[in-house]
């Protein structure tokens, strides 16, 4: 009989201490090194371990074992570590001290121990009206130093939860923002409530909860949330649909489900309303999001509704008109400007497109004169703020971005201007609509008068848009609405290589590289550099970026040359790129370092998502003007105005010294620097190229090989999205 080890088991020590000092602290995985100030040691002591959220200031509790390491000398290795309020009126005052609660900088930390000694937290969590017994506390700071205790306590406990559950505590900020008190109450009864509601939580995160909480690998409540998952994917790449039978096999295989459980979720979503089964393009039975179905039908009714209302502009000569607004303006419009001129007055809707240099915000100035000369009221828009500033210079008129247009608001999470409260306008000129979704596209429609004039302008051989739906080529190729598309380039664009290289990239054609073709001088606006590994791609971007560019074509590297590059991982993907670029051209300043980036005072950085609350929207770019450590929050610029982030909002902002072509649609930059190379081979394509190409005004470099340039050229079969307003637009105008 063998028998039981009775040596002796090494005993888990405890130590107590106040955190004097963070090493490091990983809001992910919770790992950490931390300086304390531990009972019955004369020197600080570094504890290493993991804790979902830890301050300045606050008593840790820790058990576990001591460690020499070669390194980093004696440190206390914790496999239990937690916070808790400090116990002394010096580490109270350095807990209130360190940021953590908004309104409370040092200073107040101070004021508020003297004031209250050890009970100062009481009376902040239980009888806060007394804080105004303090020297510079009003009402509003009090307000503030209340709420900010009452989120942050709430914000602990679901990190706690989360860390308790193995996932990152990063976004227990925004779950705090979506669910309130209940958030705990709420993701025990569906986890997966997180993947549907909780911007940068994902199926694969909220499944491990689920895990961990007793819900079965096969349970009906993890295959509806897996359907409803898979078509968010899906509808990420631009789908508004998929077929049933490729749904439920691609969902099986991810979710290791029987298809006959998929088969029931399927039927339990459409009977609750979260989806819809109708006849795809080719008949055959496609699966919806329910809001993308109806999204398709109504932006369908609502074309045709407003194309079979009355003009809003009297009888006019359309040539004397012509003839005027061309005197006006002094100069000549085209045979097919004219043509798109005369079916403006003809028509209630139309879509006028074409490539750079084609003259289409020539023909928007000449709408604007004439119908503004005819008392028409008019409204220029387009989706992104740069290309509604760049609308407006060039047509003389002020343009808003669609989302500032319709006039969101917060109070009730809709926008103002809809169905019932249409925009008070005779004529309404959308630039960029080849960037419009089909969501936004609903809501856009829903607010345009039915007398009005809509006019959609937009390129459609750029890149689709980046939310799902494909608006512009649909309502092109349905057939249903007039379509006048520019194609005689300008004199005054003849000579740009820019524009004569986009042109023949669409056309399938080469573009003419410097050093290549025969014939091509030193000078103009495109230029190709070769470099045939992606590290000496990026060697060269950060040389012209911040050397060569800014030497010969005296652009500011900060504000007028744009990286944009097929995707963001990668050597030459926008991440190492905005690493590589934030350490060359802004290496110090104030900064904070939230969700895997630093954010610098003075990083160019851009809105990834639509916040209707702070008015600023995915695409937007700025500069930060501040980071605040009292506070916990930075301060960016917009153009005229500036915006506040929270330090657990920073998840909403990523630096914008490189960004993903797709994000830089609707947009026009003195500078692109563009990196084509095969490291980037899925994604290139030939929108792509041509999209990235048409951003330049002034100077466009393409880094990279020719075969990368030539791929994407070639590759002119991108992947068709799945929609059906097309189908629907026929429908409508048939029954109209």
């Amino acid at each position: 009989m063998k028998l039981p080890n009775t040596s002796p088991i090494p005993h888990d020590e405890a130590l107590e201490g106040l955190v004097e000092l963070i090493t490091f602290h990983s809001e992910e995985t919770g790992f950490c090194v931390l300086k304390v100030k531990a009972r019955g040691f004369r020197e600080t002591v570094a504890v290493v371990g993991k804790v979902p959220r830890i301050n300045v200031g606050e008593w840790i509790k820790a058990r576990g074992k001591w460690n020499i390491d070669r390194k980093h000398g004696r440190q206390f290795l914790a496999e239990h570590l937690e916070a808790v309020v400090p116990d002394s009126l010096e580490g109270i005052e350095k807990f209130l001290g360190s940021g953590l609660i908004k309104g409370i900088g040092p200073v107040y930390a101070k004021k508020l121990v003297e004031t209250f000694g050890m009970g100062v937290l009481d009376v902040i969590e239980n009888r806060s009206a007394e804080l105004e017994r303090v020297d510079g506390i009003g009402k509003l700071r009090r307000q503030q130093i209340k709420e900010s205790w009452k989120a942050q306590k709430t914000i602990r406990e679901i990190m706690s939860f989360l860390f308790a559950n193995g996932v990152s505590t990063g976004r227990a900020f925004r779950i705090y923002k979506a669910y309130g008190d209940q958030a705990i109450a709420k993701v025990r009864l569906d986890p997966y409530c997180l993947a549907r509601d909780i911007h940068g939580i994902g199926f694969k995160t909220a499944d491990q909860i689920a895990e961990k909480l007793g819900i079965g690998k096969e349970s009906i409540l993890r295959a509806r949330a897996g359907l409803t998952y898979v078509l968010l994917e899906l509808s990420n790449q631009g789908h508004c649909a998929y077929p049933r039978d490729a749904l439920l096999v691609k969902s099986a295989e991810m979710l290791g489900i029987p298809l006959g459980t998929m088969e029931d979720a399927l039927r339990i979503e459409v009977e609750n309303g979260q989806l819809t089964v109708g006849a795809g393009e080719d008949n055959a039975p496609w699966v919806y999001l329910a809001a993308l179905d109806l999204a398709e039908r109504e932006v369908a009714a609502r074309l045709a509704e407003i194309e079979n209302g009355p003009h809003p502009c009297p009888k006019i000569d359309l040539v004397v008109a012509a003839d005027w607004v061309q005197k006006q303006l002094g100069m000549e419009l085209a045979a097919g400007q004219k043509q798109a001129f005369f079916g403006a007055f003809t028509h209630k809707v139309l879509v006028i497109t074409g490539g750079p240099g084609v003259g289409k915000t020539t023909l928007v100035r000449s709408l604007v004169k004439v119908l503004a000369a005819k008392k028409l009221r008019l409204m220029l828009c387009a989706p992104t703020g740069r290309a509604a500033k760049r609308l407006a210079e060039l047509s003389g008129m002020e343009a808003k971005t669609i989302h500032r247009m319709l006039a969101y608001e917060p109070g009730t999470g809709k926008f103002r201007h809809d169905a019932r409260h249409p925009l008070e306008t005779d004529v309404l000129i959308v630039d960029e609509t080849s960037m419009i979704d089909i969501q936004l596209a609903v809501h856009l429609f829903r607010a345009v008068p039915r007398h009005g004039l809509l006019v959609l302008v937009g390129d459609v051989d750029q890149l689709p848009s980046v939310g799902p739906g494909c608006v512009l080529r649909d309502v092109i190729e349905s057939g249903t609405l007039p379509v006048y598309r520019l194609t005689e380039i300008f004199r005054q664009d003849e000579g740009s290589r820019i524009v004569r290289n986009a042109h023949r990239v669409n056309a399938g054609q080469m573009p003419e590289l410097p050093g290549k073709d025969p014939g091509m001088a030193d000078d103009g606006d495109f230029f190709f550099v070769r470099a045939e590994t992606p590290e000496r791609g990026v060697e060269l971007i950060r040389k012209l970026v911040c050397e060569a560019i800014p030497r010969r074509f005296r652009f500011n590297p900060m504000s007028d040359v744009q990286i944009l590059t097929p995707m963001q991982k990668g050597e030459l993907g926008a991440r190492n790129l905005n690493a590589i670029m934030q350490a060359a051209l802004n290496p110090r300043g104030a900064d904070v370092e939230r969700f895997g980036w630093k954010f610098r005072e003075g990083d160019r950085v851009m809105q990834t998502e639509n916040d209707y609350d702070k008015d600023v929207f995915n695409g937007d770019v700025g500069l930060v003007a501040k980071v605040d450590l009292d506070e916990r929050e930075i301060v960016v610029r917009y153009d005229d105005r500036k915006v506040a982030y929270d330090f657990d909002e920073l998840d909403e902002l990523t630096p914008a010294y490189a960004v993903t072509v797709h994000k830089s649609q609707g947009s026009e930059y003195p500078c692109v620097v563009l990196p084509v190379h095969t490291q980037h081979y899925v994604m290139l394509q030939r929108n792509l190229l041509y999209t990235g190409l048409t951003r330049g005004k002034k100077l466009v470099v393409v880094v990279g090989t020719e075969k990368a340039v030539g791929i994407a050229v070639r590759n002119a079969e991108a992947g068709r999205r799945n929609t059906t307003l097309r189908r629907r637009l026929r429908e409508a105008f048939g029954a109209a």
